[in-house]
């Protein structure tokens, strides 16, 4: 595109929110460019917003370095990959009553916002897949994260028939091809973790541990934080707010703090893209400036936050930071 979306963003958001997204992007980009790696982190519904789009290509460019998502971010990539074609937009969805809400389950469509994501394309794809990696592995005496039993299913090709949008744009597929690092915190809620319980109770799975722990996620964050920042900064990009943000960042206070543990590098970069206003006691709707006081930023860190849509937001900044 020769940068014509770099150029509009520069022409035209010089202030408020808009002046902040420049900011924050020119800041990503000197980070990346002085060698530093970046941290994005996904809560809310961004892959059903479908991110990949833009998302995907960032990693493919290296200027992405390890991902911390929700369970359902993890999974709802994929269902968008396979069932692209079965999902339903309600642009209308504010005027739905509680009998269209009853309507929509009766229909097994399952409504996030304004779009409906179909269990039996979608969800049951998946399962089937997933299953044949957990047993597997189980059988073999093996024990995996959530997103390694994700990036073997998009290797071994079981979903590929199914496959109904471009890989391109599937920001998983793109990580499975880098094995980027991931964090999944609170997989189990999700809906592949509710699956996984299932398969437990009924014994398809005998051991719960084949799926490896949040805190197995956070020594693996602690030994990668730990071995990058010797030689690079870390900066850290927060979508949303929540687990997926919270649980990662606090690897900094814990390797200082906790394991007591001298010279340990704050995050040296700092934005997050959220709606959720200034608020008592949010940890969304938290400043910056309060990460100083749990040693997770410096004052002199860069730290920016943009208080828009995310889904407007992200692609934008992604757009800006790849010179389009």
């Amino acid at each position: 595109m020769n940068g014509q979306i770099t150029e509009f963003i520069k022409h035209h958001y010089r202030h408020f929110n808009a002046a902040a997204l420049v900011d924050a992007a020119e800041a990503y980009k000197r980070h990346v460019e002085a060698g530093g790696k970046m941290m994005i982190t996904l809560a809310g519904a961004m892959s059903t917003a479908e991110l990949g789009l833009s998302l995907a290509e960032m990693i493919r460019q290296d200027k992405v370095h390890i991902i911390s998502c929700t369970g359902a971010n993890l999974e709802e990539d994929l269902f968008n990959l396979v069932a692209h074609d079965f999902y339903e937009r309600v642009p209308h969805y504010r005027d739905l009553t509680p009998e269209d809400e009853q309507a929509l389950l009766e229909r097994h469509m399952n409504r996030v916002t304004d779009t409906c994501i179909p269990e039996h394309e979608a969800m049951r794809r998946l399962e089937k897949a997933m299953v044949e990696v957990w047993t597997r592995a189980e059988a073999e005496g093996q024990r995996y994260f959530p997103h390694e039993f994700m990036y073997q299913v998009l290797r071994n090709g079981s979903l590929e028939e199914y496959y109904q949008i471009d890989v391109k744009d599937s920001w998983m597929y793109a990580a499975a091809e880098k094995n980027l690092p991931m964090v999944v915190p609170g997989w189990e809620d999700s809906t592949m973790g509710n699956m996984y319980a299932g398969h437990v109770i009924t014994g398809d799975v005998e051991n719960v541990h084949t799926v490896r722990t949040g805190i197995e996620y956070m020594t693996m964050l602690a030994d990668w934080y730990t071995r990058e920042s010797a030689d690079a900064s870390i900066g850290f990009f927060q979508i949303g707010g929540g687990i997926a943000g919270d649980f990662p960042i606090c690897v900094v206070p814990m390797l200082h703090q906790d394991l007591q543990r001298e010279n340990v590098p704050v995050w040296g970069y700092f934005c997050q893209i959220s709606d959720s206003t200034t608020s008592y006691g949010s940890y969304s709707g938290a400043v910056p400036n309060e990460k100083i006081t749990w040693g997770k930023l410096e004052a002199s860190t860069p730290k920016f936050i943009v208080e828009s849509d995310a889904s407007i937001v992200a692609p934008l900044m992604f757009a800006y930071i790849l010179g389009r």
